[in-house]
């Protein structure tokens, strides 16, 4: 599926605040050495949830909109995968601790 420019954007961003390169290939978008980052659309959020499987540190989904950020909060309930805005601030801590 291609890549949304709302998505590109978002994910330039965000890596850019967190200091990082943005991942466009297989795997999470943006990851830092203390976090790992999905940016998602209101379509994709759950993708985002399989795509952070695996990852040991603390994980968020980002959503590109409002929108994205309800479903997502609304997906990771009961999860210890977090939630953030478009521009990076956390609405849900993770609860994934650091290894």
């Amino acid at each position: 599926m291609a890549e949304s420019k709302k998505h590109k954007e978002v994910s330039e961003n965000i890596a850019q605040l967190k200091g990082v390169d943005y991942n466009n290939g297989k795997g999470a978008d943006i990851i830092t050495p203390s976090q790992v980052i999905e940016v998602e659309t209101a379509n994709s959020v759950s993708d985002g949830l399989m795509q952070l499987q695996g990852y040991r540190k603390p994980s968020y989904i980002a959503g590109t909109d409002e929108k994205a950020v309800k479903k997502a909060l609304d997906l990771t309930k009961n999860t210890t995968i977090g939630v953030m805005d478009k521009q990076g601030r956390i609405r849900k801590r993770s609860t994934r601790k650091r290894r």
